[in-house]
């Protein structure tokens, strides 16, 4: 029975918890699954730009033995030359999966409804459940036991402030999303994420004031207040997060032991100063590479035929 990865909360904690600790075997022995893709072939489907997710898929499906398909908006106009359905109905008779980097989130359910090989959500205007597994893959190795962790998000109660929220409330991990008011992340995703925190025993909550929100973190996040799609709405959300920027004043309140992360691409004086993303306390280059990996582990998962990794 295949498994889409389209959203954090289509899974169980325990389920995101394998998901760490096998992208850390991963990491540790690569040779160990260099066969794992061996005779496979993966739709990487990018109607948005990138960098980091475009390069460790296509990697991660070399490194893994088998062989990626690039397609951009101007090779397949998803939904446009050609429906979703149809699009999907093809693909299933090549590949042994897909991943897809779309606008809307209802792009990729659809994907994933209309055909038999399980599809990959590699960032959706709703979540961007990949860079939430390598995130937490990054501060466990950095801080350890991810259990009752401060983890605070400051700005845009965006797609990854969604996956990152969800993702904390499945590892028992407390999390902070600090934004302006009327930018908050939506209420189904505060109400899945208050609902999986109950069996965590993880704290979510939402606060305006960046000050009191990283006081004792030990996890400060930021991200671009500008998202691609956004762009005309640049001059009125650079005033409305000028007081949500990430400096040293700012980490001066989380813990000395404390960490910084981005998932990039970053806009430097913008959301976060020079001397933060390039201090002794960021991680932004591991959490870059941990993007690999835990990748891998998902790919691994579903496109490799791991049904055992799976709770039925």
């Amino acid at each position: 029975m295949k498994k889409d990865f389209l959203s954090i909360a289509d899974w169980s904690s325990r389920e995101m918890k394998r998901f760490i600790d096998l992208s850390m075997k991963m990491k540790a022995q690569p040779e160990k699954y260099s066969d794992s893709l061996k005779g496979k072939s993966v739709a990487l489907i990018f109607e948005k730009q990138s960098l980091r997710t475009h390069v460790t898929f296509d990697v991660g499906v070399y490194q893994l033995g088998g062989h990626s398909v690039y397609l951009s908006q101007s090779d397949i106009s998803l939904g446009k030359r050609e429906s979703i359905h149809d699009v999907a109905k093809n693909l299933e008779r090549w590949m042994s999966g897909v991943v897809l980097r779309t606008y809307a989130h209802q792009g990729c359910v659809d994907m994933g409804a209309n055909m038999k090989i399980p599809v990959i959500n590699a960032l959706t205007d709703y979540e961007h459940p990949c860079q939430a597994v390598g995130d937490f893959l990054t501060v466990k190795e950095h801080l350890g036991d991810l259990r009752k962790k401060k983890f605070v998000f400051v700005g845009d109660g965006n797609n990854v402030c969604n996956s990152l929220m969800l993702m904390a409330a499945k590892m028992g991990t407390d999390f902070v999303a600090a934004t302006p008011g009327g930018y908050e992340p939506p209420k189904d995703v505060l109400k899945l994420a208050g609902e999986a925190a109950k069996e965590t025993g993880a704290t979510i909550g939402v606060e305006h004031d960046p000050r009191a929100a990283v006081r004792d973190a030990d996890v400060v996040y930021t991200d671009v207040w500008v998202s691609m799609g956004q762009e005309s709405e640049k001059e009125e959300r650079l005033k409305v997060f000028r007081d949500f920027q990430v400096n040293k004043q700012l980490m001066s309140l989380a813990k000395k032991s404390a960490i910084f992360m981005h998932c990039l691409p970053a806009h430097r004086g913008e959301e976060v100063t020079d001397e933060v993303i390039d201090s002794k306390q960021s991680v932004v280059w591991d959490e870059s590479e941990n993007r690999l990996h835990s990748q891998k582990a998902i790919m691994y998962a579903l496109f490799a035929g791991q049904e055992d990794f799976m709770e039925k």
